[in-house]
């Protein structure tokens, strides 16, 4: 069964018996003290912990009601208090390390440099922590995660009869708060988890960490070299070539993140709610719950919120997963022309990481349970043939020049025919990249010479 976003629930979980406490992948279902950083085994004076870290997490919702201030959708910093206890300690990186990564992207640019026409886009070099990726990413999952949270929460009271939102009064307003913590406290341990997967801050193709930062979790490539025979020296080499490139694209292409993050956005905001579960909830609806935190848990926690495909959530879909594939593409193109000769396990190492991408590895489950979008460029080795032959038929600079706009970019039918998009590109058709910026340039000049048209203020 495919993952469902944070605030849904399948109903179904045939491994749940068959888990023990210590099992990492069980998560708070077999523990539920772990988000608050307390093992399966525990004695009386570490009660206390829970009851404070419950205090502080109700006492928060206290003080926002009290204000009137909301704490939106998603409470935030629950998200990142969980996300924080659930990781615990964890050393810092130490200086040689950073070092390393330092030396490895600054190499890997230097051979970029002779794989594609746009330029560097990394401004400094650094090794985050599990912790680190959490604090410097938080922002872009907010933007990320509020969509879905939003209609989910906003869905479940406009679904109440009149009557139970009269007898509920201002309790509604708990009820939101205490969504946002149940929301919250999903994405911490999600984040948590996904923290500890990652590779680098574009490992699942978005922009999630600052703009020019490369930043690469040693301890994630140390678990990823396990196994492979590659030197480590090459493999951290090889993942910053790849991060570098990421970089080149966000930093010199003003477009390309807002378009993704949109897709993002588009696909949640698109989803329709199956109200049929929520009506038959609502007629037995007790306003007593919503004082009461633990059936509040099991309320949202019922799987009554099923997403329902819509033609808007599928075009978005569409388009991310094109856009997805032609990075990554892209990238692929472009580090192995710079790499292939000088790191002799390139092409085995590209091969792990497209695997692992297409399966839908760790990272994308987590993402998919975060927002209910599954994170797949299902096309990568389509789009990595592609820009391979345009590479080949029209140089570099043609086809770096591509991402000049989103109107010159390959659609998804182009990666199944890649042949009739070089045509365009390289003259064969009127509608190539020449023609389409002639095309702007003209319409351009006309805008600058009709204030001066007589005939203009007719129109």
């Amino acid at each position: 069964m495919a993952d469902v976003p944070f605030g849904f629930s399948s109903g179904e979980d045939p491994d749940r018996d068959n888990r023990g406490s210590n099992d990492p992948e069980s998560g708070a279902g077999s523990n539920p003290f772990g988000a608050f950083g307390i093992g399966g085994d525990f004695g009386m004076a570490e009660l206390g912990q829970i009851f404070t870290k419950l205090g502080e997490m109700f006492g928060g919702v206290g003080s926002a009601m009290a204000s009137g201030k909301a704490s939106g959708p998603v409470n935030y910093d629950l998200a990142r208090q969980v996300a924080s206890n659930s990781i615990g300690f964890v050393a810092p990186i130490p200086e040689k390390t950073t070092s390393a990564i330092s030396d490895a992207v600054h190499l890997a640019e230097t051979w970029l440099d002779g794989a594609t026409a746009i330029p560097a886009g990394t401004t400094r070099a650094v090794g985050w922590t599990p912790s680190d990726w959490v604090d410097n990413t938080l922002q872009v999952w907010k933007r990320l995660c509020d969509p879905m949270a939003q209609q989910i929460s906003s869905v479940w009271v406009a679904s109440l009869p009149e009557e139970a939102k009269d007898m509920a009064g201002p309790l509604l307003t708990m009820m939101s708060q205490m969504g946002g913590i149940a929301f919250g406290s999903q994405l911490g341990q999600a984040l948590a988890r996904l923290s500890r997967e990652v590779l680098t801050s574009t490992d699942i193709g978005l922009p999630l960490g600052p703009k020019g930062v490369a930043a690469i979790l040693p301890e994630a490539v140390e678990s990823f070299a396990k196994g492979l025979e590659q030197p480590r020296s090459e493999i951290l080499t090889f993942l910053a070539a790849r991060e570098a490139a990421h970089h080149r694209l966000f930093s010199h292409v003003p477009w390309l993140a807002s378009q993704l993050l949109g897709a993002v956005e588009a696909y949640a905001m698109g989803m329709k709610i199956d109200m049929s579960g929520i009506e038959e909830l609502a007629r037995d609806f007790n306003p007593a719950t919503l004082a009461d935190p633990t059936a509040m848990e099991q309320l949202l926690s019922q799987g009554v919120f099923e997403p329902k495909a819509t033609p808007a959530q599928t075009q978005a879909l569409e388009r991310l997963e094109t856009l997805l594939a032609l990075i990554e593409g892209w990238v692929q193109t472009v580090v192995t022309e710079a790499l292939g000769d000088r790191i002799p396990g390139t092409a085995a190492l590209t091969e792990t990481l497209r695997r692992r991408r297409a399966s839908g590895g760790p990272a994308e489950q987590t993402f998919a349970t975060l927002v209910g979008l599954e994170l797949r460029p299902r096309k990568l080795r389509e789009a990595g043939v592609l820009w391979e032959r345009l590479t080949l038929a029209a140089g570099m600079d043609a086809r770096d020049g591509v991402w000049q706009h989103p109107d010159l970019l390959p659609g998804a039918d182009d990666l199944d025919d890649p042949a009739g998009f070089i045509d365009r590109v390289i003259g064969g058709d009127t509608s190539g990249i020449d023609d389409v910026i002639a095309q702007l340039e003209q319409e351009v000049e006309e805008d600058g010479d009709r204030p001066d048209d007589p005939g203009s203020s007719d129109n």
